[in-house]
């Protein structure tokens, strides 16, 4: 038995994954492998609560709502928006999110992630009030997203994901607390220092 990691973006994409995961379980199991779907962009309404269902892991990632934000009603219609890059619906029906960047076709850093995540804006606080605001998350969850969740999507929680006992010592000193600062200054958050199983990898010195 693998755990499985299918790439769907789109309503059709998504559902033949769900489907073949389904099927999966029905003839040899593995439901408790922890299984993802990438992207889980543009799903149909009816197939979110699926993913709960069967346990499916919606790897996202925040900037693509930003990054999509002005060509996805054209391209998508009305329905098909109310499925894509919802976050929100995901977290309140009890998924666990997997949060990570799509580098190389975004940029690495996981502030713009972050920062997306909370403010459905662009780096211009553009649109006012996000876009589709109803879809965002906080701080705490868009982190635990990125962090905590994501490790456990991998099967590594216990090595990585936040500073317990027995866990790597992997962290970062960062030049502001991103749980006072206003949303829309996350995204220029700098890492001071980078500490990888507890010795210091890089310093902005």
């Amino acid at each position: 038995e693998y755990q499985v990691a299918l790439h769907a973006i789109g309503d059709k994409g998504n559902r033949v994954a769900l489907d073949h995961i389904e099927q999966a379980y029905q003839n040899v199991g593995g439901r408790h492998l922890r299984h993802r779907i990438e992207h889980a962009q543009v799903v149909a309404i009816t197939d979110i609560p699926r993913f709960k269902q069967l346990e499916v892991i919606p790897s996202m990632q925040p900037i693509h709502a930003t990054s999509d934000k002005n060509m996805a009603k054209d391209r998508l219609g009305a329905e098909r928006l109310k499925g894509a890059y919802a976050w929100r619906t995901f977290l309140d029906q009890g998924s666990i999110i997997a949060s990570g960047s799509d580098f190389p076709v975004e940029y690495a850093n996981p502030f713009f992630g972050l920062h997306a995540a909370v403010t459905r804006q662009d780096q211009s606080n553009q649109p006012p009030g996000g876009w589709r605001y109803e879809e965002s998350i906080t701080i705490d969850e868009a982190l635990r997203s990125f962090t905590l969740d994501a490790a456990w999507a991998a099967h590594q929680e216990q090595q990585l994901g936040g500073l317990t006992k027995d866990k790597w010592a992997d962290f970062i000193l960062i030049d502001q607390n991103i749980f006072q600062i206003p949303p829309e200054d996350l995204w220029k958050t700098k890492v001071l220092q980078t500490w990888l199983a507890g010795k210091l990898v890089y310093s902005s010195d």
